[in-house]
């Protein structure tokens, strides 16, 4: 155990963030990390992990590599007993501090100052570049921004429909689980044309 972050950020990170709720639980959402110090997060809209952050003050990043809980974190409504996923590769639970508030096309935002007060290292592994992982990221976020208005869905739609093909001939067996759960998330009409791999 540390009180630092137990990876190295650049650019923009992406994680999954677990943040208690009323009830106990932790919801289970995407958070990008912008790297700098200190780190800062944005949050959109009225969220879970907004809400959360503004009564704990607190919650858990944790860096995985498993497809299928990045996009379930980022497109459903997910609760878990304990703050770290079973396939957290690392983990910092952080202090959460408003710093930055606005809104952008109608969205509400805020940016929130991140300081890790406990981290862990769960596991070490030799990177590998995957293709198919990546497309699956890359597909959530376009996912995420459909029906948002300072997006263009038939634009998302195409780039969506590029992922898919990406997925299909370079993805394993996680991947492919992976987009069957974005499409099933976003309901995307099978069929659809503007789905359809290129």
């Amino acid at each position: 155990m540390s009180d630092g972050w137990p990876v190295e950020l650049r650019g923009i990170t992406e994680s999954v963030v677990t943040t208690r709720g009323p009830d106990g639980t932790y919801n289970v959402a995407a958070l990008g990390l912008s790297a700098g110090d200190p780190v800062t997060a944005t949050t959109w809209g009225q969220t879970r992990t907004r809400q959360n952050f503004e009564r704990e003050g607190e919650g858990y990043v944790q860096f995985t590599r498993d497809p299928v809980d990045f996009v379930e974190a980022a497109l459903t409504v997910r609760e878990i007993d304990e703050p770290v996923l079973p396939t957290a590769d690392a983990w910092a639970r952080v202090t959460t501090e408003e710093i930055d508030t606005g809104t952008e096309d109608g969205t509400e935002w805020v940016k929130w100052r991140l300081d890790p007060i406990e981290s862990a290292i769960e596991r070490e592994t030799v990177p590998t570049t995957n293709r198919g992982y990546a497309a699956v990221i890359e597909a959530t976020v376009a996912a995420s921004r459909l029906g948002v208005p300072a997006y263009d869905d038939d634009r998302l739609a195409a780039r969506l429909a590029y992922f898919s093909d990406v997925i299909e001939r370079c993805g394993g067996e996680r991947e492919q689980v992976a987009w069957q759960r974005l499409e099933g998330a976003v309901d995307l009409p099978e069929g659809d044309r503007r789905f359809e791999s290129f």
